[in-house]
Parts: structure tokens; sequence; C-alpha cells
């Protein structure tokens, strides 16, 4: 009895006790100047993050938005070739902050960590592009950190992987069972937007 009076008393005294962060990594311009971009996983990304982030917005949940940078190398993820930001259409609002990495996960290069301990927030949902580069290794980087990682698996985006040898690719279907398999039970809850939000966006 006194135990859970304790208990109590302290998630009243903590108003960010137990709350989620969506965490939106890479939708960014740069992919739609990649050469494989019409093979997506996902065509409707840019629907189906601002559908999850509406939702999250609708329980207060924190949001932070992330995009890769790689200074230096020329490609589109220069900033110096000007793609290095939001995709058209993306719904971001002035209170969620915007961070610049230049690692595949979203915590090493950026004050990510920070954000989210900072305001006491334990959950984090993932979602982005790529399914099993830049979200995944953000997914496995949270939960070795301690967070409850849900990964939003429909609202992450890929492309083909061609073998380095040239000897055949995985499919886009083959990446996400692939994330899905790895992933779920070990790193985080595999979930659908429908899952999450009762309807599937977009």
């Amino acid at each position: 009895m006194t135990s859970s009076c304790l208990h109590v008393s302290r998630h009243h005294t903590n108003p960010w006790a137990m709350k989620n962060a969506l965490v939106i990594i890479d939708v960014q311009e740069s992919f739609q100047h990649l050469a494989d971009w019409h093979l997506v996983s996902e065509p409707n990304i840019v629907g189906k993050v601002n559908h999850l982030a509406g939702w999250a917005r609708s329980r207060g949940d924190y949001i932070v938005w992330i995009l890769g940078s790689r200074p230096g190398t020329g490609t589109v993820f220069d900033p110096e070739q000007g793609f290095v930001r939001l995709m058209d259409g993306l719904d971001r609002r002035d209170n969620e902050p915007l961070l610049v990495k230049n690692s595949h996960n979203a915590f090493t290069t950026t004050s990510l960590h920070q954000h989210l301990t900072q305001r006491g927030i334990r959950g984090l949902t993932i979602c982005g592009i790529k399914t099993e580069q830049c979200c995944e290794t953000t997914a496995r980087i949270g939960s070795d950190l301690g967070f409850d990682v849900t990964f939003a698996i429909d609202a992450t985006a890929t492309c083909p992987i061609p073998h380095p040898e040239g000897d055949g690719s995985l499919s886009v279907r083959q990446i996400r069972q692939r994330t899905e398999y790895v992933l779920s039970g070990r790193f985080a809850a595999v979930r659908t937007v429908a899952d999450l939000t009762g309807t599937s966006g977009g």
C-alpha cells in the first residue's frame, strides 16, 4: 500500500514520466535525387510521416526531426548541394527541434540523447529513411541506451540493395522482412502506422 502511494506521488510530480518521442529520420530531399529513388518501398513516405506526426501531437508526444549530412563529399548529402532539407510537404512545427547528424544513427553526432533525457522520455517511436540503415541503427542504439523502442515499419522507406559483388540484390520486401526479424523482441516492437494510430494514414 505504501509503495503504491509513493509510485502515484512520483508520477504526478513528473509530468514527463513515461512520455514518448517520435524521432523522424532523414526524410529529406537528398534521397529524391538518387538514381534508385523510383524503386522506393514507400512512395508516400511524406504522407505516412505526417500522419504519424499528427497522431504523436494529439498524444502530447515530443517530436524530433533529423537530417543526415555528409559535408565535403560532393554528394546529395553534402549540404553545399542544397538537398539536405526536409522533403516538400512535411509538416514540421516551429517548436519541434531539427537536428543534423553525420553518422548513421541519430544519437552519436547529435544532442538527441540530451533532448530526450532532459524531458524524462523513455519511449521512442522511430520512422524515416532508410529502413535498414539509419532507422534500424537508431533503434538498436536507442534500445542499448535503455529506451523502449517502437519501430513504425511502414513509415520507413528503402530501396533495393545490390550485392557488393554484383550477384543479385535484396528486394525492398526482403529488406523490410529482415528488419522486422532482427528488431522484433530484441531491440524494438515493430508496428504499422495503423497499429499505432488506428488508421493507415497518407
